[in-house]
This record gives structure tokens, C-alpha cells and sequence, in this order.
């Protein structure tokens, strides 16, 4: 049975479905997964395989899979594993300031780690703001940045032509290099 039937399948209330889903969105869920902790720090704390299980559990208690198609559903993917490394950011940075852990020496490698979640955290925040300008262009960086997808996945996913990916990457990664300056986490044009 294809994914998108058994997401629709999933959608109509068939419990089985979801079951028989899993081993089919596996292996490239821990490739999105995997592109998407790239660009994390190296003390994340999160794992691969841990960041597959939360993003499916996310999209599995949702009101509804998207199931529109296949490409849809790892852009879905893409973007609920976007929100739980900005959640383990938010998170890392409110221990910083000492949500219930007790005082300890920083080193040159927790402020570094620090650094990286400061400034994930202020490309989600310009990501919602670019969002709420232009959804596409939204999501366009939730596929590639997040998503590790590429031009012709992202173009799959969003239903748009590869040149207009290619477009919008390069308008959203001006807009976004504007609104964070230099010293932002780099938004690679091989993201």
C-alpha cells in the first residue's frame, strides 16, 4: 500500500495503518532527521533516532497526518522536527539560566553551545516573521534548512517548479541574513 493511503487511511481512523506506515517513512525520516541535526550544534543532546521518534509521535497525535502526498508529509515532518530542536534550544537556554540545575562553571564549549541555541532560536523567531510575509518562502527554508531536503524535493513537496525554489531560497536566505546579520547561523546554499 502507498504512503499516501496509508496516511489516509491513518486520517479515517484505521489504527493499523499508522503501524504499517512507520517502516515505510523510516529510513528517510532518519535522513531528514539526520540533515537537520547537521546543522545543530555537536552538544545536542537529541539523537537521530530520537529526534525520528518525537517528530513521528508529533505527527501521529496531530489531529491529522497530512496526506496529501508523500512529499507533503516529510515537509510535515521537516517542520515538526524543526520545532522540537527549537523547543531543545529554548530548553538548553533556560537552564543557562538556571531552571532548576545547580551552579556550575561554564567553559569555552558551553558558551559556544549557548551561542548556537541563541541564535536558533532567533532564526525561528525571523523564520515566523518570513512566514507571516510569505508562507511559501516560510517553508521553502523549513525543506531546505530544516528539512535538509533538496531543490527538486522542496519543489515535490510544495507543489512549486525547482526554479521557483531556487528563487525563493535566495530571496528567504537575503531576507533572513538582513533580519539576523553576519553573525547568524549560515544559511548554505547546499542546505
Amino acid at each position: 500500500m502507498s504512503i499516501t493511503r496509508l496516511l489516509n487511511a491513518a486520517n479515517a481512523g484505521d489504527s493499523d495503518a499508522l503501524e504499517r506506515l512507520a517502516p515505510l517513512v523510516y529510513n528517510e525520516l532518519r535522513w531528514l532527521a539526520h540533515a537537520a541535526l547537521r546543522s545543530e550544534s555537536s552538544a545536542q543532546t537529541l539523537s537521530t533516532t530520537a529526534l525520528v521518534h518525537e517528530a513521528y509521535l508529533k505527527l501521529a497525535d496531530g489531529e491529522a497526518m497530512p496526506a496529501e502526498s508523500r512529499r507533503h508529509f516529510y515537509g510535515a515532518a521537516a517542520r515538526a522536527m524543526r520545532q522540537i530542536l527549537i523547543d531543545a534550544a529554548r530548553r538548553r537556554g533556560s537552564q543557562k539560566r538556571g531552571g532548576q540545575l545547580l551552579d556550575v562553571q561554564l567553559d569555552s564549549q558551553h558558551l559556544a553551545v549557548d551561542a548556537v541555541s541563541v541564535e536558533l532560536i532567533a532564526l525561528d523567531s525571523a523564520l515566523e516573521q518570513l512566514s507571516g510575509l510569505d508562507q511559501r518562502l516560510g517553508q521553502v527554508v523549513e525543506c531546505r534548512f530544516f528539512g535538509g531536503l533538496s531543490v527538486e524535493e522542496t519543489a515535490e513537496a510544495l507543489a512549486i517548479s525547482p526554479r521557483t525554489v531556487k528563487r525563493d531560497w535566495r530571496t528567504a536566505r537575503a531576507w533572513l541574513q538582513r533580519q539576523l546579520g553576519a553573525s547568524a547561523l549560515q544559511l548554505e546554499a547546499g542546505s
